[in-house]
Order: structure tokens, then C-alpha cells, then sequence
């Protein structure tokens, strides 16, 4: 895929991985539009990269309607929608998980996708054409001890892009990305052990934006740290 002038929309993009991805697609001369629940974040970032931004909840169905919208009324189409936003929990065991915060985190990394999915195949359907991306986890390939709801909220993402990918049929594409631990703000409340060894966000976004210019993208992308 060419990506020079393709309208791209990426959630959880105020830092880390979505940050990234706005960078290296806006090298490649794409037309992107981010978005988040912080508006000073969007503000500064849509100067520093030269982007469009909508302020949105991805956990609000309302939210990535309106962010669909403004870009169709700005741009006309939606090529590529990333479904980045996510959030963590905390290490700890079973017994201990705050039942609040993890169904906030289901809201998010799980409804969040599914609102954002929605929305962007009803517009690729009408368009006849459209790629679909959700960033999931490796969590989601294998249960991690200490991690029990955010493994549960990744595989749940990971069966409904599954599930969408066969439902979306042959005109628009589901690509679900699956990588490693990276280094973003979301492990600023508490670092994993093993923190030192996780990948910057930029080489996780250079490999998905490789994986768009092939011709035939993988649709199940793994990203491991490098050895």
C-alpha cells in the first residue's frame, strides 16, 4: 500500500506507541488524524507533527462517532483506522485486582476497540475499501501469572478481531498487531521487572507501518522484543 495522502485515524495517540505511529505516517506523507481525552496533549502534538486531532473517549460510543464524522467531513473517507488505546493494570494476583479498575480497563481495551471497529466498517462498507488495525498485546497468545484481567481484556480483543476479520469481508482488511512490552507512560504508576528490555515505541511503529507497504500485509503481526 502507498500510503502518501491515505486518511488515517489513531486512538490513544498523546503518547507512546499512537504518538509514534502519527510521527511515521506522517513522514510517509499520510493525512492523520489522532485522538485522545487530552486536549493540551492533542494541541501540542498536532503542532509538533503537523496533524489533525479530535478530542475523544474511546471507552464513549458517542466519542468515536464524532471522531469518524469530523474526518469524513474533513477528508471525505477513512483508509486506515487504528484502534492503539489501551491501558494496564498493575502486576499483582487475582485476589488482589481492583474489580473497578478493571472493568475500566475492559471499557477501554476491550469496548473501545469494538466501538472504534463499528464505526470505521460501517464507513469502509460504504466505501467498498478500508483497513482496520488493532494493536492487541502478546498477552493475548499466552496467560501471563499476575496479569489475569489484562491477559482476559486482550484475549477478548484479540477473539473479536478474529470474529470481524471473517464478518468484514473481502473488501476491508483486519489486521491485528500483537507486540511486546514497549516503553510508554502507561507503566509510570508501576514498572514491569523486566522494563529495561522493552521496545522503544518508534521500532514497534516503524514494523507496522512496514507491514502496511508490503503487498500482502500480515494479518496476525507479532512484534518480540529483539533478542
Amino acid at each position: 500500500m502507498i500510503l502518501k495522502d491515505k486518511i488515517i485515524v489513531i486512538t490513544g495517540a498523546s503518547h507512546g506507541l499512537g504518538k509514534a505511529l502519527a510521527q511515521t505516517l506522517s513522514d510517509k506523507k499520510a493525512k492523520i488524524i489522532i485522538c485522545s481525552r487530552s486536549k493540551d496533549k492533542l494541541e501540542g502534538i498536532s503542532k509538533e507533527l503537523n496533524v489533525d486531532y479530535v478530542v475523544a473517549d474511546v471507552s464513549k460510543e458517542a466519542d468515536m462517532e464524532k471522531l469518524a464524522k469530523e474526518t469524513i467531513s474533513r477528508f471525505g473517507r477513512i483508509d486506515i483506522w487504528i484502534n492503539n488505546a489501551g491501558v494496564w493494570l498493575p502486576k499483582g494476583p487475582i485476589e488482589k485486582v481492583d474489580m473497578k479498575m478493571a472493568h475500566d480497563m475492559f471499557e477501554i481495551n476491550v469496548f473501545g476497540t469494538v466501538y472504534g471497529s463499528r464505526i470505521a466498517l460501517t464507513q469502509m462498507r460504504k466505501q467498498n475499501f478500508g483497513v482496520i488495525v488493532n494493536v492487541i498485546s502478546t498477552s493475548a497468545l499466552n496467560g501471563r501469572p499476575n496479569a489475569v484481567m489484562y491477559s482476559a481484556s486482550k484475549y477478548a480483543v484479540r477473539g473479536f478481531a478474529e470474529a470481524l476479520r471473517e464478518e468484514a469481508g473481502s473488501n476491508v482488511n483486519v489486521i491485528s498487531v500483537y507486540p511486546g512490552g514497549i516503553k510508554t507512560l502507561m507503566y509510570n504508576e508501576e514498572k514491569p521487572a523486566e522494563y529495561d528490555s522493552f521496545m522503544l515505541p518508534e521500532y514497534v511503529a516503524k514494523k507496522i507501518v512496514d507491514n502496511f507497504e508490503i503487498d500482502n500485509p500480515e494479518k496476525e503481526l507479532i512484534i518480540r522484543r529483539p533478542v
